[in-house]
């Protein structure tokens, strides 16, 4: 579970500090930055299981297409930044194992990952792809000092008490030492003793979390499965419709496909009716469509394939093929929320698409149920799990708890260019748009996004709270009165009657437009006085 992520030096994320609960709920207008957040995380979970170069091709550039790895950086014109640092605290799973099948357990639960890389202009390491390790570490946090960090609310004797587990004395996991090119990092061992030292920080092609195994690190080995089942959800309908061989892997993929074996694995676990597992499927689709009857998986032995199908009232059967494709998605999660074997953090954006205004409040509460539950125990009927969206839609914003809304906006910054060493008044003429000169330095302004969240909320109690971090009222209300009122010169609210009595026709009337609907839309008194 991800609690905190510090970044700097990524896209236009530039000194963010975020925290995060079971569920988190991102709002921000089209182009701010809030899927930044989400290439972060994704390109940490693929640092944690690829080389350096391979992990970068998984972030997209600005077309949405995987870019080279310079487009990591962030870019004030034509000016990159040289170095991006990344911090993360994570509660990790207390057990598992490694690629060859070794146990592992973890020595304490708790932990604070970093990671520093820096862009390489030495074109002779292109085997790099261009990207150098400065600095990797990898520590724990006491228990003692869990509830200074662990400030979302939960119950200490239950959830606490069942995922912050263990002790350790010594302090690092991970650690670097030295400067320039004589760095070495270090894969300590869990007794505490120094571990092998790897080679220099500058040579390394991968992070050396992603070479941790059962035998010399178990704890840094449950901080990279930890990592690693950091997801980014795309559904897609066209996998999601897609029928599974017998045989296929009964995990629910990351773009939506293999839904039927995994429903089927579900439903033929030991202990448990198939039955009863399709009721609960059915039911949970039911509060998206009324006339669902039944969900099941028709297994045709002949041609060895699993097909997901749903039955109506009437007793019409649908294959997954028919349905819509907001259907399948709730269809998706539903499943998900069942499968004690999925596990770790899902981001998911816009899940609002395809989705009825109506019941866009059914899918918030799926995917909350989704997350772990703060106040049980964790286990198998309560996973640790979380789940963090992003979102434009209003509606969303106005059904999710207040303290699990954060608000993604873009906030001016200034950066330091660098020293004037000719004449000022010449330097001053060579100034671009948004720079400025003073004293004996050239600085430029830029924007970059920050994370807000509402007052009186859980995030106020963190250390390193400021009131800058305090969403400003007034940027909230294009999420709690989404239509905004429209006048004419004159200053009457447009389809509304003149102090004359005269109906103003407008020349194309839209929905919102309507003197019937205007009552319905929030705000309609204050256009009523001010139009009288």
């Amino acid at each position: 579970m991800l609690t905190r992520l510090k970044v700097s030096g990524f896209k236009n994320l530039v000194n963010v500090d975020v925290r995060f609960g079971a569920f988190t709920c991102i709002a921000g207008a089209n182009g701010v930055g809030k899927s930044n957040l989400f290439d972060v995380i994704q390109f940490l979970s693929a640092l944690s299981n690829y080389p350096l170069i391979e992990a970068a091709q998984f972030v997209r550039n600005e077309r949405g297409k995987p870019g080279d790895v310079r487009s990591l950086f962030h870019r004030v014109g034509e000016t990159y930044a040289d170095k991006i640092f990344f911090e993360v605290e994570m509660i990790v799973p207390a057990s598992g194992e490694d690629d060859l099948g070794q146990q592992a357990k973890a020595s304490i639960t708790f932990l604070r990952y970093s990671l520093e890389i820096k862009y390489r202009t030495d074109h002779s390491h292109r085997s790099l792809g261009g990207l150098e390790i400065v600095r990797e570490e990898l520590v724990h946090i006491n228990r003692s000092a869990a509830s200074k960090h662990l400030l979302f609310p939960h119950k200490v004797n239950s959830w606490r008490d069942t995922t912050v587990i263990g002790k350790r004395s010594a302090r690092y996991f991970i650690s670097t030492e030295g400067e320039g090119d004589n760095k070495i990092i270090h894969l300590h061992q869990d007794g505490g003793s120094r571990g092998r030292p790897l080679s220099s920080a500058a040579n390394l092609p991968r992070t050396v979390l992603s070479v941790a195994n059962a035998a010399e690190s178990p704890t840094a080995l449950m901080a990279k499965r930890e990592m690693q089942s950091w997801r980014l959800l795309q559904l897609e309908p066209s996998c999601l419709r897609q029928p599974d061989e017998l045989t296929a892997p009964s995990k629910l993929n990351s773009n939506g496909s293999h839904l039927p074996a995994t429903l089927y694995r579900l439903a033929s676990q030991n202990g448990i009716r198939p039955e009863t597992i399709y009721s609960q499927i059915a039911n949970t689709l039911a509060d998206l469509i009324e006339d669902v009857d039944s969900v099941i998986i028709d297994n045709d032995p002949k041609r060895q394939l699993l097909t997901l199908q749903v039955k109506s009232q009437n007793g019409t059967i649908y294959p997954a093929r028919s349905l819509s494709d907001g259907t399948l998605r709730f269809l998706a999660l539903a499943v998900l929320k069942l499968d004690p074997e999925a596990k770790g953090l899902i981001c998911l954006e816009e899940p609002e698409n395809g989705i009825h205004p109506a019941r866009i409040p059914k899918i918030l509460q799926l995917l909350k149920e989704i997350a772990t539950d703060t106040e049980e125990e964790v286990g198998a009927d309560n996973p640790l799990r979380q789940v963090i969206i992003n979102t434009h839609s209003p509606v969303v914003v106005q059904e999710v708890s207040d303290d699990s809304l954060l608000i993604a906006e873009l906030r001016e910054s200034i950066q330091v260019l660098k020293d004037i060493e000719n004449d000022t008044e010449e330097a001053v003429e060579s100034c671009e748009p948004r720079e400025f000169i003073q004293g004996e330095q050239r600085f430029k302004r830029f924007k970059r996004v920050c994370f807000s969240y509402l007052d009186n909320t859980w995030r106020t109690k963190a250390k390193e709270h400021e009131n800058t971090n305090i969403v400003a009222k007034g940027n909230l209300l294009a999420y709690l009165n989404p239509v905004p009122a429209r006048f004419e010169e004159n200053g009457n609210a447009i389809g509304m009657k003149e102090n004359t009595g005269k109906q103003y026709p407008p020349r194309s009337r839209r929905v919102r437009e309507r003197e019937d609907l205007l009552p319905l839309i929030p705000g309609f008194e204050l256009i009523a006085d001010e139009s009288l």
